[in-house]
């Protein structure tokens, strides 16, 4: 399945949100380029750890993993030669992707409406900390600031002390595939009125709907108890619990008929009080963190294996990658590269059979990128003297 195929992608992206949203994009059968800056390009590359093997030069493993099926062009967009560059290059280009600052692009005379006028069909996708306006506007900012300051970290426990730090990027993950959406909802008005446009996507409103179930009891009157709310911490059949070898398992019985089925299995009786928020929930809490030490991890595992309850492992980031259920659904795999075999990660949409083409080197498809934009070989020299492109 490559229902992108045939269209082109600018990214102008670097680091998480943006390789994300263009990744995907090229999973889909888009054809997606990079253009980097001539100071170092995407400074993801640059990032530990490394993959050292290959004929390649060290680079991060994290770049590797965001942009397979990708091109690189090398190309300064502060060199009068190279803004002229990227101009005649969006003519032929589906979507261009950007994730400056605003107004950034306007000051390299190359805004929004300056590169629709290039290309009327152009969608221009512009992912940003806070949006394209607003008084955050040209404020910095990273994950965690996006999440506090969209009210979704304060739903988060524990109840005494500031709300934990996720171990993962949320507003950033959310934000290249909320990019991913407003682009293909683009694409499909452009197809039935034959005009690009510009989307605003704001990473900090593209981690609110992770909230949404909270912020709608918000606005029915609910005071919110952080760390205590029944999804947050408050009820002792969703939680994590410690097993007798210090591992893990979770416990989601929210329904009466999985949270019987756990009680049976357990030896204790059901109550449907249990699954209601208040006091009683420590009691309960106490009595299921005794129960789940008695057994070691792998014991749990049997015992969900024959019943139907919700009741699953807390599995390490590397034991996930040995997980069975993941391996049958091929969400990892490895592929070749000038760097040697890498390791991969599907996205949910990445078609498990789709063939891939390797993460592109730092600048190695320059002149291909430009000679298919009309440049040719004298002119491609041309600019390499001016310092335009690498």
């Amino acid at each position: 399945m490559q229902p992108l195929k045939g269209i082109k992608v600018l990214d102008l992206s670097r680091l998480l949100p943006g390789p994300l949203a263009s990744l995907v994009l090229a999973d889909l059968g888009a054809e997606v380029d990079k253009i980097e800056d001539t100071s170092g390009g995407d400074y993801l590359r640059v990032m530990p750890p490394q993959v050292h093997g290959g004929q390649a030069e060290p680079t991060s493993s994290a770049f590797l993993a965001l942009n397979r099926n990708k091109r690189s062009a090398i190309i300064d967009l502060k060199n009068p030669a190279g803004k002229e560059a990227l101009l005649r290059l969006v003519r032929r280009y589906d979507v261009v992707l950007e994730q400056f600052r605003p107004g950034v692009l306007a000051k390299l005379g190359l805004s929004h409406d300056t590169l629709r006028a290039e290309n009327p069909r152009l969608v221009v996708c512009a992912l940003t900390g806070y949006g394209q306006d607003g008084p955050l506007a040209q404020r910095a900012g990273h994950d965690l600031n996006y999440l506090a300051r969209g009210g979704v970290l304060g739903f988060q426990g524990p109840a005494d002390g500031p709300p934990t730090v996720p171990g993962f990027q949320l507003a950033d993950v959310s934000g290249g595939l909320y990019a991913v959406i407003g682009i293909m909802g683009a694409l499909m008005e452009r197809a039935r009125t034959g005009q690009g446009s510009v989307v605003d996507v704001a990473m900090i409103e593209t981690a609110m709907p992770f909230a949404i179930a909270g912020f709608g009891m918000l606005f029915g009157g609910h005071t919110t108890d952080r760390g205590n709310e029944p999804l947050g911490g408050g009820l002792a059949p969703y939680a994590t619990y410690t097993t007798k070898d210090g591992r893990a398992m979770s416990l989601a019985s929210l329904e009466p008929k999985f949270w019987l089925t756990f009680c049976a299995g357990v030896g204790i009786e059901a109550d449907m009080s249990d699954l209601a928020p208040g006091p009683h929930q420590a009691v309960l809490k106490e009595k299921l963190r005794g129960i789940f030490a008695e057994r070691t991890r792998d014991e749990w595992v049997q015992f969900a294996s024959t019943r139907d309850c919700c009741l699953e492992p807390v599995l390490s980031p590397e034991e996930a990658r040995a997980d069975a259920h993941l391996a049958a659904r091929k969400m990892f795999f490895d592929m070749p590269s000038p760097w040697g075999t890498i390791a991969q990660m599907r996205t949910p949409l990445t078609p498990a059979d789709r063939v891939h083409a390797p993460p592109p080197q730092r600048g190695e498809h320059t002149d291909a990128i430009l000679r298919e934009a009309g440049y040719d070989d004298a002119a491609v020299a041309a600019l390499r003297a001016s310092g335009a492109i690498k």
